[in-house]
């Protein structure tokens, strides 16, 4: 029997310590540390060199997907996600494993098993960079969550005007004015959200449905005047200024 030398990377504590509490059930799991966000992850992946991880998606810093897209070492993965369920059941046949939270132990039998059919077929497991590919594709969602406290709010798309990255924080901002710090990164909402949402500058993205008037800015920058309750303007980055005028025919 092989046993797995495993890294856990996940920014909510209670997970890390649930799935940790988990694993230790079975002979195959040696975990040998976990990681608290992606640039952590991509830290200790290269640090400890596990032959396995287990990597929530949506985290501060860097996200699961671009945590692997800057990995030299190549562990096998096993998403552990909220993400929707239409889209863990799009790879319930692959070798690399996407797990829906909360973990419980009955599928992780199934990932026990995943893990050794890929060593008697190796040829069978789909390339990471593929994975990936596929997993970013944009879904159709209605809403993002916003944690405040215990509570989780749902923020409609339709409601927020603009998001934009403070230092290490991502804020939303919605038509009354208000602004909701979210766990996700701005580069992860960019890959999540549908086509209305674009980005601008390399820390803000528009909903382009709420756009009151676009000028013309300094060196080549344009400026966006948005329609929420304080009529903010945003300007893009020169390097973006060329796509979005051809998007918005200027």
């Amino acid at each position: 029997m092989k046993t797995w030398k495993t890294l856990i990377i996940d920014d909510e504590q209670l997970a890390r310590q649930r799935l940790k509490r988990l694993l230790k059930n079975f002979e195959e799991f040696e975990i040998i540390g976990e990681a608290v966000n992606g640039a952590d992850g991509l830290e200790q992946v290269e640090l400890l060199k596990p032959e396995l991880i287990f990597l929530d998606i949506e985290m501060p810093m860097l996200n699961g997907f671009e945590m692997l897209s800057r990995l030299q070492h190549q562990p096998k993965v096993v998403f552990t996600t909220a993400y929707d369920q239409y889209a863990i059941k799009a790879f319930e046949e692959e070798t690399i494993d996407y797990l829906l939270k909360p973990v419980e132990t009955e599928r992780l039998e199934k990932t026990v098993k995943k893990l050794q059919q890929s060593m008697q077929q190796p040829t069978a497991v789909l390339p990471l960079e593929a994975l990936i590919k596929q997993l970013m594709v944009k879904k159709d969602i209605k809403t993002l969550t916003v944690k405040i406290g215990d509570k989780i709010l749902l923020i409609k798309l339709d409601d927020i005007v603009f998001i934009e990255a403070e230092e290490k924080y991502v804020f939303l901002h919605t038509s009354d004015g208000k602004k909701h710090l979210t766990d996700f990164t701005i580069t992860g909402l960019e890959e999540k959200l549908p086509e209305r949402f674009v980005r601008i500058h390399r820390s803000t993205i528009i909903n382009t449905e709420c756009i009151k008037e676009i000028r013309k800015g300094f060196n080549g920058a344009l400026v966006f005047i948005m329609n929420n309750t304080s009529g903010s303007k945003l300007t893009s980055s020169r390097s973006n200024s060329e796509a979005l005028r051809e998007r918005f025919d200027i």
